[in-house]
């Protein structure tokens, strides 16, 4: 008991000690606590300049040190691919041969035809050349009194009525039919070549990337051309020789020519669904075509030596997609804006039209503009109309060939009749005046008067005619309707006009490579 009592007064002993002490070790243990606590805030502060540098990324800590505190970069959000409206808009031309040769009777008449030129829609093709199209003549006109009379002279009491056509309905390679409605436009009903501008480097052994780019596409284009005139049934050697016996009678039927091109353009669109325009695709859009590229391109503004002027704007519009590799630059429907820079018209005595024209921009849809510098490279042209391109794209007419063969015909016929006995009865040299003046029925009137009097003054009437008409009557017009095809050589080399007063060739300048244009 004793024990315990003591150990009790111990124990309160030592309390009351404690009790007593508390302060001073309450207070070496804040000290204690504030330094532990000081010495793990150092180590945050000098861990964190580390943790921070292991945040950047490596390509902005690789830069400058004093940019390491910069946030990273949010990343780019994802833009999502575009749709495109595959349509051929209201007036968009349909380029139709007939396949074979029309003897004209009536309205209401069938007509066959194909594609001679594909239609794209951006840069998806929707109506292959080859085509079938169907149509029927609308309307024959009367022939003027004036007009009458004038062939008559010529021993022609049949002389060629206009003829109207309209298209109304497109076959398309899978066989589905689709109905259009079309109005075919002035300038339309003519036999028609393309033509390609000379090489300009042709003989010299010069060629360049650009040059033979250039000449490779005009290869293509030519190729293509024939390739689609092929379908046309051409009639044989009999029928033709027929034909031209035909075509010499004072009274002749009437035919429309196989391979006669007409220009359709569509009244209404026609919808071929959507496509998708990625963003990698949408980049390339607008580039500047590279020089040497040959834009296949239909003319909005008609044109003519006779009537336009130097200085007067044209324009034209994108037909076929233009790919750079596998990048489309230029999609269906992008303008092309230039200029005339000559235009001479056709003159007495027997000189021939000329014309020159530039493109100097490209604008797309979306209004963007591109500067370029681009001349003819090829375009369809009549087939008696003989126009060439020079290696610059002039465009000129030339005289026929065979002017100097059927002058000498005709002066060689009226020479004749002149020869022999001139109190008449001869009926060589009094047919002979007939047939130069005026063929089979001034062949028909020398038969029946054997009068060479009047052989003479026929066959003197045919050979000045001729004279005049080949050598002396004013030349031809260099005639380019609305909707000619037409290749257009970018960048191959400058353009000027031989005149001083012509605008100089715009350089494509990289400052002004985009330029949205006001609207």
């Amino acid at each position: 008991m004793y024990g315990t009592k003591k150990l009790n007064e111990l124990g309160g002993e030592v309390r009351a000690h404690a009790r007593r002490r508390l302060p001073t070790v309450s207070r070496v243990m804040s000290v204690m606590v504030m330094a532990t606590g000081c010495a793990y805030w150092a180590q945050a502060q000098d861990a964190t300049p580390v943790a921070a540098a292991s945040a950047v990324p490596a390509a902005t800590a690789s830069l400058e040190p004093s940019l390491a505190h910069r946030p990273a970069e949010t990343p780019a959000v994802a833009v999502a691919p575009q749709k495109v409206t595959l349509s051929v808009p209201k007036g968009t031309p349909l380029h139709v041969a007939l396949d074979q040769e029309v003897r004209v009777a009536k309205q209401g008449q069938p007509i066959q035809g194909h594609v001679v030129e594909p239609v794209y829609a951006f840069d998806k093709l929707v109506i292959p050349v080859g085509t079938k199209v169907a149509g029927q003549i609308t309307q024959i006109e009367s022939v003027s009194t004036g007009k009458r009379t004038e062939a008559a002279l010529d021993a022609n009491f049949t002389p060629a009525r206009k003829v109207q056509v309209e298209f109304n309905q497109i076959t398309l390679p899978d066989g589905k039919l689709l109905p259009v409605h079309t109005t075919v436009t002035p300038g339309s009903g003519n036999v028609v070549e393309f033509v390609s501008a000379a090489d300009e480097h042709q003989g010299k052994g010069v060629k360049d990337a650009a040059a033979e780019r250039t000449r490779q596409a005009k290869q293509e284009t030519k190729q293509e051309w024939e390739s689609a005139m092929q379908q046309v049934r051409q009639p044989g050697k009999m029928h033709r020789l027929e034909r031209f016996a035909l075509d010499e009678l004072p009274v002749h039927p009437q035919y429309i020519d196989a391979g006669t091109l007409y220009f359709a353009e569509l009244q209404d669109s026609i919808d071929f669904g959507t496509e998708t325009l990625t963003p990698e695709v949408a980049s390339a859009l607008g580039q500047t075509p590279p020089d040497g590229s040959v834009v296949q391109a239909r003319l909005m503004t008609a044109l003519s030596s006779a009537t336009t002027h130097q200085g007067d704007a044209v324009e034209a519009i994108v037909a076929r997609p233009l790919y750079d590799g596998d990048r489309l630059i230029l999609p269906q429907g992008s303008f092309l804006e230039g200029t005339v820079i000559q235009a001479q018209p056709a003159r007495h005595p027997g000189r021939n039209g000329q014309l020159r024209i530039a493109f100097r921009e490209i604008q797309l849809e979306s209004g963007v503009q591109k500067k370029m510098q681009a001349t003819l490279a090829g375009v369809e042209a009549q087939k008696n109309a003989n126009v060439k391109l020079d290696s610059e794209g002039g465009a000129r007419s030339t005289s026929p060939s065979g002017r100097f063969l059927t002058t000498g015909l005709e002066v060689g016929l009226a020479g004749f009749a002149f020869i022999g006995d001139s109190g008449g009865g001869d009926l060589a040299h009094s047919s002979a005046g007939g047939v130069g003046g005026f063929k089979l029925i001034g062949l028909g009137i020398g038969l029946a008067t054997r009068s060479q009097p009047l052989g003479m003054a026929m066959g003197a009437f045919g050979a000045t005619r001729s004279i005049y008409g080949n050598f002396i009557a004013r030349g031809h017009e260099v005639v380019f309707p609305k909707n000619t095809a037409m290749s257009i050589s970018v960048g191959t080399h400058a353009t000027t006009a031989p005149s001083s007063t012509a605008p100089s060739p715009v350089t494509p300048s990289p400052a002004a490579s985009d330029s949205p244009k006001p609207n």
